[in-house]
């Protein structure tokens, strides 16, 4: 059997999410932007992203979702890779793949100290500003005379991936669903053009903790279809809604979970592990990658891509000098219901149901819905 290669899997030609803000500044009329996926022309602007909502799982349970399920949008969208939530995030907001904006996972090491940091956390003393120094397109956006700014938790405000993904624009913290949808008219409706982004976290969470096929995930995913209906209704006539989200989910069964403390010889030559359970990036000593690679490779067959650097472009896009520290001498991208865990660095996703970070199409494809 021929190994699964990194040229198999991924985003190659086909619409990202990076292109999104760009698209949306274009549609509004402002200058130096470029539609690439045909959205409709509109002074007005709202960029919701729904935490975990892949395109499989709409499709799969359209049945509580009339809402969404209703709408027409821009077909084959994925992710990126990794497919999780920092990156994503970041190449939403600053228009760029990972190789280019740095945030190239869950987590990831920092080159400079050898240290891991946890992207949602910000759990280094890493300057967000250096770490993902591009300016976002919100800022952009607001440069070109479009009035741009993000709504969001209010938790999130100043956080270390809030100023990497949506800096330079003003943010407005809400603490409820009723709060978010009253704050998001208000502030569309306060110039004559504006771009608002726009995120719901809780079916995430709940794919997470039950599963994304479980009843308290179809039950979220209604909640939220109806909030967004409502959204909808309460929008100016001259607003689009566009519903897309950062990534897909599976589940993943809660036995024979493969865990390499189980496996010492695949710590051998290894000094990080990173990512998450279903993309890890491992770092090695200097010059000891390919046999890293070819060790762990051995051992996990068919049930994961396990690659070195050569070739990441297809996944991470073009890769600059500064990021490239930061990626994994080694990864490993887990298949079908396979998932590479650790009880001693990532105790709590033994815990998980749902999982997501992988190049499975599950996890890739993310709806792009426009609701005019």
């Amino acid at each position: 059997m021929t190994p699964p290669s990194v040229a198999s899997f991924g985003p190659r030609g086909r619409h990202t999410l990076d292109e999104l803000l760009p698209s949306v500044g274009a549609a509004t009329g402002a200058a130096g932007f470029t539609d690439t996926l045909g959205l409709p022309s509109a002074p007005r602007y709202v960029v919701m992203v729904v935490d975990g909502l892949g395109h499989h799982l709409l499709q799969e349970h359209a049945d509580v979702a009339p809402f969404l399920a209703s709408l027409s949008g821009v077909p084959d969208v994925v992710c990126g890779v990794p497919s999780t939530t920092a990156t994503s995030l970041t190449s939403l907001g600053t228009g760029l793949r990972a190789g280019e904006h740095g945030v190239v996972g869950y987590t990831s090491r920092v080159p400079a100290t050898g240290e891991r940091l946890n992207s949602l956390t910000w759990d280094q003393p890493v300057d967000p500003d250096t770490w993902q120094p591009h300016r976002t397109v919100l800022e952009l956006l607001q440069d070109a005379g479009v009035a741009a700014s993000s709504v969001n938790d209010a938790k999130f405000e100043g956080s270390g991936l809030t100023r990497c993904s949506q800096r330079g624009v003003p943010y407005h913290g809400i603490t409820s669903v009723w709060e978010r949808t009253d704050v998001v008219v208000d502030v569309v409706e306060e110039a004559p053009r504006s771009v608002v982004y726009a995120y719901e976290s809780r079916l995430d969470h709940t794919g997470h903790a039950k599963g994304c096929t479980s009843p308290e995930w179809r039950d979220m995913l209604a909640a939220v279809d109806t909030e967004l209906a409502d959204l909808r209704q309460a929008l100016p006539a001259d607003a689009v809604l566009v519903v897309t989200a950062d990534h897909g989910m599976i589940d993943l069964p809660q036995e024979d979970r493969f865990d390499i403390e189980e496996h010492p010889a695949l710590r051998d030559d290894v000094v990080l592990v990173a990512g998450e359970a279903r993309f890890r990036h491992v770092y090695t000593r200097a010059g000891a990658e390919a046999d890293v690679a070819a060790r762990w490779a051995d051992l996990l067959g068919d049930r994961a891509i396990v690659s070195t650097q050569a070739g990441l472009d297809d996944w991470f896009g073009p890769i600059s000098p500064d990021v490239r520290g930061r990626i994994g001498d080694v990864v490993v991208a887990s298949l079908g219901d396979f998932a590479v865990f650790s009880s001693a660095d990532f105790a709590i996703e033994m815990k998980m149901h749902g999982f997501h970070g992988s190049v499975s199409e599950a996890e890739l494809a993310i709806p792009l819905l426009v609701a005019e």
